[in-house]
Formats: C-alpha cells, sequence, structure tokens
C-alpha cells in the first residue's frame, strides 16, 4: 500500500512541472527586454536605470501569485498595469518592453483570473500597445506608406502572439486540471479497492469462523458427550461403553474432515485452475458418491467470466450442496447456471424439509450466501416453506472479461 501511495504522490507532482517552468520563461522574457532596453540603443540614464528596476519589479511579483479572493487577485492584477503603464508614460518604456510586459501579464491572468478577465486583459494590452505603436512621430514623409505598413503589421504579429500565449495557458491548465482529475480518482480508486479488499478479507473470516462453530463445534460437543457416556457406562456396562467409544471415534473422523474443509476454503484459488462448470460438476459428482442423490444439472455460460464470480459461485453451490445434506433431507436437487442478458443465473431448488427463511438467523448459511453476492453487485433470493424444500436463486452482473 505504501508503494502504491508513494507511486500516486509521485505522480501527483509530476503534474505540475510544467508550470514551474513559467516563471523561468517569464524572467526569460523579462531579462531580454532589459537587456535591449540596455543595449538599443546605450545610452546611460536614471530613466534607463528606473526603466531596468520596473521590468525588475515586475518579474519579482511573479515570487507572490495571490491565491486567495478573486478580488484580492484583481489588485494584484491592477498593480502590475500600473506599473506598466507608470514605466511607459513616466520612465519612457520602449514598445517592444512593452509588449514583452503584456505578454507576461497575460500569462500570468489566466493563472490568476476568469476568461472574461483574461480576455480583457488581453484586449487592454492590445491597445497599449497598439496606442504607443500606431501614433509614435514619423522622421520622414517619404517613407510614411512603410512605415504605416511596418506599424500595422506589428499590431497584427503583437495581437497573435498575445492570442496565442493565452490559448497556450489556458490549454495547459485546462489539461492540468484534466489530469489532476484522473490522478485524484486513481488514488480514490485504489483507496476503495484495498478497502473494498480488507473487507473481502474480514468478511472471509468472520464466514469461516461461523462455519467452524457450526459445524466442527457441534460435532466436538457430540464427541464430548459420547466420552463422558463412555466413562460413565464403562464400569457397570462394557458393550454399551464401547458402542459410545465407538461413536466418539467417527464424530473425530467428522471433525477431522471439517478442518480439512475449513483449511481448504482459505486456498486463494478454489477452482484450482479448472473452469466453472468442471468445478460445479466435481461438486454434484463428489455430492452424489457422499449422498446417494444425483442432482440434476443444467450449466450454459461463458467461460470468460472473472475469478471473483468464478470463485462466488463455486463457493454458493458448495455451501448450498452442504447445507442440503446437513439439513434438507432432500430426496431431489435441481442446479441451474445459466446466462441470461448480460447476467449470471444460479438458482438451487431441492425438495427437502424446508425452512422459514425469516427465522433462519444463526450460523453461515444464506447470511454467507447474501454477502457474497451483494459484494459483487449482485441480487439473492430464497424461497422456502416448512415441508416444501427450498429454492436459492441468484443473480451476478457478468463483469469485465478476465
Amino acid at each position: 500500500m505504501n508503494d502504491y501511495l508513494f507511486r500516486d504522490m509521485t505522480m501527483l507532482g509530476n503534474i505540475s512541472q510544467p508550470f514551474r517552468l513559467l516563471p523561468i520563461l517569464e524572467w526569460l522574457f523579462l531579462g531580454t527586454a532589459a537587456f535591449m532596453e540596455i543595449l538599443l540603443p546605450f545610452e546611460f540614464s536614471w530613466l534607463l536605470v528606473l526603466r531596468v528596476i520596473s521590468i525588475g519589479l515586475f518579474g519579482l511579483m511573479r515570487l507572490r501569485l495571490p491565491t486567495g479572493k478573486i478580488a484580492t487577485r484583481w489588485l494584484y492584477t491592477a498593480a502590475e498595469c500600473g506599473l506598466i503603464f507608470l514605466a511607459v508614460t513616466g520612465f519612457g518604456l520602449s514598445a517592444r518592453s512593452v509588449l514583452v510586459l503584456w505578454l507576461v501579464l497575460v500569462m500570468r491572468s489566466c493563472i490568476l483570473l476568469a476568461r472574461s478577465g483574461q480576455i480583457f486583459i488581453l484586449v487592454l494590452g492590445l491597445l497599449t500597445y497598439g496606442t504607443m505603436i500606431l501614433t509614435k512621430p514619423i522622421v520622414r514623409d517619404r517613407i510614411l506608406s512603410t512605415v504605416w505598413d511596418w506599424r500595422i503589421s506589428n499590431v497584427l504579429m503583437s495581437g497573435s502572439s498575445l492570442i496565442f500565449a493565452l490559448l497556450l495557458i489556458n490549454a495547459l491548465l485546462a489539461e492540468r486540471q484534466i489530469r489532476e482529475e484522473l490522478e485524484t480518482a486513481h488514488i480514490q480508486l485504489r483507496q476503495y479497492a484495498l478497502r473494498i479488499e480488507d473487507q473481502a478479507t474480514l468478511q472471509e473470516r468472520n464466514r469461516i469462523a461461523r462455519e467452524i462453530h457450526d459445524s466442527l463445534g457441534h460435532t466436538l460437543s457430540a464427541q464430548t458427550i459420547q466420552i463422558n457416556n463412555t466413562l460413565l457406562f464403562w464400569e457397570t456396562d462394557p458393550a454399551r461403553a464401547h458402542t459410545f467409544l465407538k461413536q466418539a471415534k467417527q464424530l473425530g473422523a467428522e471433525a477431522m474432515l471439517e478442518i480439512r474443509k475449513s483449511i481448504s476454503v482459505l486456498r486463494s484459488n478454489p477452482l484450482q485452475g479448472k473452469s466453472l462448470t468442471v468445478a460445479v460438476q466435481k461438486l454434484l459428482t463428489d455430492f452424489q458418491h457422499n449422498t446417494g442423490i444425483t442432482p440434476t444439472c443444467k450449466i450454459d455460460i461463458p467461460t470468460t467470466l472473472t475469478l471473483e464470480i468464478d470463485t462466488t459461485l463455486y463457493r454458493i453451490v458448495q455451501e448450498s450442496l452442504t447445507n442440503i445434506h446437513k439439513h434438507a433431507q432432500a430426496q431431489e436437487i435441481v442446479v441451474q447456471l445459466t446466462k441470461e442478458y448480460g447476467s449470471i443465473e444460479l438458482s438451487i431448488a431441492d425438495n427437502g424439509r424446508g425452512f422459514n427463511p425469516d427465522r433462519n438467523t444463526t450460523g453461515f448459511g444464506l447470511r454467507g450466501m447474501q454477502e457474497r453476492t451483494v459484494a459483487l453487485g449482485g441480487k439473492f433470493h430464497v424461497k422456502s416453506q416448512p415441508g416444501n424444500g427450498c429454492c436459492i436463486s441468484i443473480s451476478l452482473p457478468q463483469l469485465q472479461l478476465r
């Protein structure tokens, strides 16, 4: 279990890896902008220093992205916009650096704001950059046409870059959200599977405990009585005491047989590699050999059922035959195992003495069969009356194939 949890946490940690590169990408853009401010052209002045400082402050704001209320996120975004406008109007920031700052701001808005807020920031950036480009003074009239063509193209390309950044970041965010949901579902499914496994183990232990109490406990109690009778008549009636002793010996052999049956139940695969059809037919053959009663059998099921379904059906048939042998005093038994419209149907009927299902609350018996059926999402039904035999009907959904 620890290995699974470690793997799940590792995978969750890897989900956010692409977004760890975003701050690096932003600082790379901003570093390029600051480099261009210094070198193109290089004219040292205090305004140059302020422009570089403003770009640096814009990059440092990435270290503390707000994660709280939406008002805080908008206030953070407004501060970034104000820093850009201050750098443009107060420090003379170049248009190329403004484009980089708005590109970074659009990327951050994808993380902080909803889609409407992202579009607002995108439009605001386009207007700001477009205004700077289109209102820039032209030095020579003879190149007016060329300059305007260049400016319009520059605005269009810049707008396309901002839109592309917006769509790219949103696509990455959507992918991360889907992967997080899938990984969360995976972890929940793994935890659920572990709980089901633990519950199934506990139920099986309880079932074996009830079976030992009902069968082995009863046999040992009867053996104790026979031994006490032997001691009671040992001196006064040796022949009768010898009879009681022989009965105690027989009960001891039956107790040993019950112990072996309980041990065999603990095997992981009671079918031992055989198909369900072959395993059930062997159960019926053994039942006929031990009781002299020939069951009527009809089996028509696919050979690609899951191991869980095979095991459940096998155990239910096994327990039903055991209960019929012990309690029903039946002479006719009918076992039907068929596939009906995507489900597996099992019915076991006998003409024994029957019982009242509402009063049969002790021992494993019907309760254990019902627990096995419900564990696989199936339906369990029993119909019986005193003197009218019993019919057990089970319907299991045909789950995925092996």
